[in-house]
């Protein structure tokens, strides 16, 4: 059995970026956990019957974004953690940043603003309570560029290059002909009339996306996409779930592949490790199916 830990910054982003793999490995009867930094407080409220908590005084987003994180990872069979729950009344010891120059970012609990090393201990700290075989998380461009995402990044780089026998480091990223395959699903099995935009072949793609060959490790499990839908309803008010597809606040649909790509990285350098370093770090078994996928 495998203990893996998935490290996000908001409630949904387990489900969103890792649901693929965090399912595939349950499944096989691996031991998951996620851990969450923030509990969302900046999220846009899609349903107009729950519009009244965002923004709202005294952040009742977070505590609604608390229990649908709950029911997303009872969804997953997964195991929940917080990032400073412990000294925080259950909370998080962070807030979600929101963007760049909004005032969230400005905020004094903002999770992007936090000392890294403050952040990478509290990291460390869980890390060690939970004694993963691996680590996975965003790559350093957060996925999209959210700084939340990036300080995950960070400071789990941090939290593992202290640490003198530490777990593999897994990062997210996207193959390029990935992106262009699902445009095209997408094109051809949305509703017609459906209020949700399908991304042309032209529109603009996110950082993860990256060639091909820069993704070394792959999993791969339709299977799977019955229940991570499942617990992307759980997130009703970040997502709207099709079927085989998803929409966020922005109404951009995206698809639902049962597919996710990894890297193994080098906590200290940032370098992507080749497929046969990774191999060789955990004793050649990184290349079976299934741990975190068999390389690309």
């Amino acid at each position: 059995m495998t203990r893996l830990l998935f490290v996000h910054a908001h409630p949904d982003d387990e489900t969103l970026a890792t649901g693929v793999a965090i399912l595939h490995h349950v499944e096989r009867g691996d031991d998951v956990h996620v851990l969450t930094c923030t509990l969302g407080e900046e999220g846009e409220v899609i349903p107009s019957g729950l519009a009244h908590l965002e923004g709202a005084e005294g952040d009742p987003l977070a505590e609604h974004r608390r229990g649908e994180l709950a029911g997303a990872v009872d969804a997953l069979g997964v195991t929940s953690h917080l990032l400073g729950a412990t000294a925080h009344g259950g909370h998080t010891a962070y807030r979600d940043s929101g963007m760049v120059g909004s005032a969230a970012f400005a905020h004094p609990r903002a999770f992007a603003g936090a000392e890294l090393a403050e952040v990478a201990a509290l990291v460390r700290s869980t890390i060690e309570e939970i004694d993963p075989d691996v680590v996975v998380t965003y790559d350093p461009q957060g996925g999209y560029g959210h700084p939340d995402h990036i300080r995950v990044h960070e400071a789990v780089r941090a939290a593992l290059a202290q640490m003198p026998s530490a777990p593999m480091l897994f990062v997210t990223l996207t193959p390029r002909s990935w992106v262009g395959e699902d445009r095209v699903w997408l094109a051809s099995h949305l509703p017609a009339g459906s209020p949700y935009a399908v991304p042309s072949p032209t529109d603009p793609i996110a950082p993860s996306v990256v060639d091909d060959a820069l993704v070394t490790h792959a999993v791969i499990d339709p299977s799977v996409v019955g229940r991570q839908q499942e617990a992307l309803r759980s997130h009703a008010t970040q997502v709207v779930v099709g079927d085989g597809w998803f929409a966020l606040s922005n109404d951009v649909a995206s698809r639902l592949s049962g597919r996710e790509g990894y890297a193994v990285m080098d906590p200290s350098t940032g370098e992507v490790l080749p497929g046969g370093a990774a191999g060789s770090a955990a004793g050649g078994d990184i290349a079976r199916p299934g741990l975190l996928g068999a390389r690309l």
